[in-house]
């Protein structure tokens, strides 16, 4: 089966429809899926609902979907740097679902295993665990999560073969992983497509069997916060 695509826009083909579920991989400005969430933009699918760790910044990352006004709902962990964000939320424009980093990870890993719930101690007490069911387990009280199952994944990797065999780079590999899993369908892209079988299976982080669609293009290297010492 054909993986490797040439451009976002054809590896996406098929796949957008309005009000969809996606699961997007990052952390920050790490490990964003550019290329592909720039054609998403371009191919103007709305009502979107997002998983992924945060929303990016105001110009990038699911940020620019959110400039749009093509994101109708974010479960997230983090939101701070996103001004745009903000006040779409403040305003009532965009839902949100808070989840801690850790949940939403397994949330993500969970729906790509098949499990529909697990039990955590994490958010017991506070506002995370309002309206979930609540249970008792050797004298501690856990809250119900739901796995996340996701129309579509979209990821960003280091390198790749033509099988989607993935390999992420340091801090890259973040959600990504777990974001990937959880989709109906994986569109994975990466810096470098290599030749079959030049990866080490020991250092392989995603195994082939959960991406679907590839594509290799150029990627931004930023930087969130530009700290420097006085000279």
């Amino acid at each position: 089966m054909k993986k490797v695509y040439g451009t976002a826009a054809d590896a996406l083909d098929g796949l957008l429809f309005d009000g969809m579920f996606i699961a997007a991989g990052g952390f920050g400005l790490c490990g964003i899926p550019e290329l592909l969430l720039s054609a998403i933009r371009d191919a103007g699918t709305k009502d979107l609902t997002f998983a992924s760790n945060n929303a990016g910044v105001d110009d990038f990352g699911i940020g620019i979907l959110l400039q749009t006004r093509q994101v109708k709902k974010m479960l997230s962990s983090y939101v701070g740097e996103n001004d745009t964000f903000m006040q779409q939320y403040l305003s009532g424009e965009l839902e949100l679902e808070f989840n801690p980093q850790g949940t939403l990870a397994e949330r993500m890993r969970a729906g790509g295993a098949g499990i529909p719930g697990f039990y955590t101690k994490t958010g017991v007490g506070t506002q995370i665990a309002e309206g979930k069911e609540h249970k008792d387990f050797d004298g501690e009280t856990y809250v119900l999560e739901r796995g996340i199952f996701a129309d579509l994944s979209i990821v960003k990797a280091w390198k790749a073969d033509d099988t989607g065999n993935l390999v992420f780079r340091k801090t890259a590999r973040n959600f990504n992983p777990p974001a990937a899993m959880c989709g109906k369908v994986c569109v994975a892209e990466v810096e470098e497509i290599v030749p079959r079988g030049s990866l080490d299976p020991d250092s392989i982080h995603l195994p082939g069997i959960y991406v679907h669609r590839l594509i290799q293009g150029e990627h931004e290297k930023r930087i969130e916060k530009r700290t420097v010492k006085a000279a």
